[in-house]
C-alpha cells in the first residue's frame, strides 16, 4: 500500500497536475514516488522510494489525526459548554484554543502505570492494536482528488474488514487489565460493535450496488455527474449539481443515510451508545487501568473513528468532495485548465470533503450532550429490531429502484449519472 498524497511543489509538479496524472490503479497512482524521482531528481532504488513514500503518507495521516483530535476536543468542550449555558475553556489561548495542547503535554508527562496483576504483554499491546486498527482505515479514505493513500478496488470492503482489529484490541485491553469494570466494558464493547457492524455493512452494500464499485473515489466521481454542461429547457446546466449525491438518488438511500448515521454513533461508542465507557457504572470501562500515553492512544483512536465514520458518510452519501454547485465543481477540470487552477480546484474540493466530515463530527458531539445514555437492552433492541429491518428494506428498495428507474433522483430531472 503505497502513498499518493499530493505534495505539489515546483513547476514540474504543477505541470504534472495540469496534464492530468494517470490515476489508474494498475500504476498504483504513486504520486509521491513520482515527485521523489522527477521533482527532487534523486536516483534511488525503487524499494527505498516505495518505503519512503509509505513513511511520508503515514506521517501525514498521523499528523492530520493529531491536529484533528486537538481541534475536536476543544470543539466538544465548547459545544457542551454552550449547550449547558457555560463558556468552556477560556484561559489558555484565545477562547481556550490552546487548552487541549496543554492537556496533551500533561498527558504525555504522566506516569505510565501497569497494574501488578495485569497480563503485561497484552496490556501493553492492546492500545497499539486499537490505534493501528483506526490508522490503517485511512488507507483507502480520500481527503480530496489525488489526496488518498491508496485507491483500492475494494476500498469500502477494506474499511469494514480492518474495523474488527479495533474490537480485538478493546477485548485485549479489558481482559488484560484484570479489573471487573474493564471486563464488563469489554463485553459491552464486543456486543455493541459487532452488532452495529451489520447495519453499517448493509449500508456499504447498498451504496456499492447502486454505483457498481467498492472504490470511494469511483463512488464520489459518479456523484459529481458528467460535468459536460448539458443544458435543460431553461438554459441551466443539468450536470454536476447536488441532486447527483447519493442521498438524493432515491428515497431508500436517504433513509439508509439515517440508518448509517445512527449505527455510526454506536460504532464510535458515542452517547447515547457509550455503554462501554459508562463512567457512572464502569468507572471508565475497558481503559479504566490505563494512564499516560497508553490512554492517549485510546483517546486518539476514538476521535479518529469519529472522523472515519463521518468522512465515509460524506463520501458515500453527501457527494464527497463535490460542492453540488456546478460552477465551483468545474474549477480546475478540463484539458485547458491552468496549473494554478488545477491546484486551486483540488484545494476547494479537499476543503469541501473535510468540511462535510467535520460537520458530521459536530453532529455527533451535539447528540452526545443532548441525549441520555440508553440501557443495554434498548441498545440491542434498536440494532436488531429497528436498524436491521430498516437497512434490509433500504437495500431491497434501492435495488428495485435501480432496476426500474436506472438511478434517477427523486428531487429533480436530469439526475441519471452515466
Amino acid at each position: 500500500m503505497s502513498g499518493t498524497f499530493l505534495a505539489a511543489s515546483g513547476v514540474d509538479a504543477l505541470a504534472d497536475l495540469a496534464g492530468g496524472w494517470n490515476t489508474s490503479r494498475e500504476q498504483g497512482g504513486l504520486y509521491i514516488e513520482y515527485l521523489i524521482r522527477d521533482v527532487v531528481g534523486l536516483q534511488i532504488a525503487d524499494s527505498v522510494i516505495t518505503g519512503a513514500s509509505i513513511l511520508i503518507v503515514c506521517g501525514l495521516v498521523f499528523g492530520f489525526l493529531n491536529v484533528f483530535a486537538l481541534w475536536a476536543v476543544w470543539a466538544e468542550r465548547k459545544i457542551s459548554a454552550h449547550i449547558q449555558c457555560r463558556l468552556g475553556p477560556m484561559e489558555v489561548g484565545p477562547h481556550g484554543a490552546l487548552q487541549t495542547i496543554a492537556d496533551g503535554i500533561k498527558l504525555i508527562a504522566k506516569e505510565d502505570i501497569i497494574p501488578r496483576l495485569a497480563d503485561r504483554p497484552l496490556f501493553i499491546l492492546a492500545p497499539i492494536i486499537v490505534f493501528a486498527g483506526v490508522l490503517i482505515r485511512f488507507v483507502p479514505l480520500p481527503f480530496g482528488p489525488h489526496l488518498i493513500a491508496s485507491d483500492m478496488d475494494l476500498g469500502l470492503f477494506f474499511i469494514a474488514a480492518v474495523g474488527s482489529i479495533e474490537v480485538l484490541g478493546v477485548i485485549m485491553a479489558g481482559w488484560s487489565s484484570n479489573n471487573k469494570w474493564s471486563l464488563f466494558g469489554t463485553i459491552r464493547t464486543a456486543t455493541q460493535m459487532v452488532s452495529y457492524e451489520v447495519p453499517i455493512g448493509l449500508a456499504f452494500v447498498t451504496v456499492i450496488v447502486s454505483y457498481g464499485s467498492f472504490s470511494l473515489v469511483d463512488i464520489i466521481g459518479m456523484q459529481g455527474g458528467t460535468l459536460a454542461g448539458s443544458l435543460s429547457s431553461d438554459g441551466m446546466p443539468q450536470e454536476g449539481w447536488f441532486w447527483h449525491w447519493t442521498v438524493f438518488r432515491n428515497p431508500f438511500l436517504a433513509l439508509m443515510f439515517l440508518v448509517y448515521t445512527v449505527a455510526g454513533l454506536a460504532e464510535c461508542k458515542r452517547a447515547p451508545f457509550d455503554l462501554p465507557e459508562a463512567e457512572s457504572e464502569l468507572v471508565s470501562g475497558f481503559h479504566t487501568e490505563y494512564s499516560g500515553m497508553r490512554f492517549g492512544l485510546f483517546f486518539l483512536a476514538e476521535y479518529g473513528v469519529m472522523y472515519i465514520i463521518s468522512a465515509v458518510a460524506a463520501c458515500m452519501f453527501l457527494g464527497g468532495w463535490w460542492t453540488g454547485i456546478y460552477w465551483i465543481d468545474q474549477i480546475g477540470l478540463g484539458a485547458d485548465a491552468s496549473p494554478v487552477g488545477v491546484v486551486f480546484g483540488i484545494l476547494i474540493k479537499a476543503g469541501c470533503l473535510i468540511s462535510k466530515a467535520l460537520v458530521l463530527v459536530m453532529v455527533q458531539m451535539w447528540v452526545r450532550w443532548t441525549l441520555p445514555r440508553v440501557r443495554l437492552d434498548q441498545m440491542m433492541h434498536l440494532c436488531w429490531k429497528v436498524l436491521l429491518p430498516a437497512s434490509l428494506l433500504c437495500f431491497l428498495g434501492s435495488c428495485l429502484w435501480e432496476l426500474l428507474f436506472g438511478g434517477g433522483a427523486f428531487l429533480g430531472a436530469g439526475a441519471v449519472v452515466r
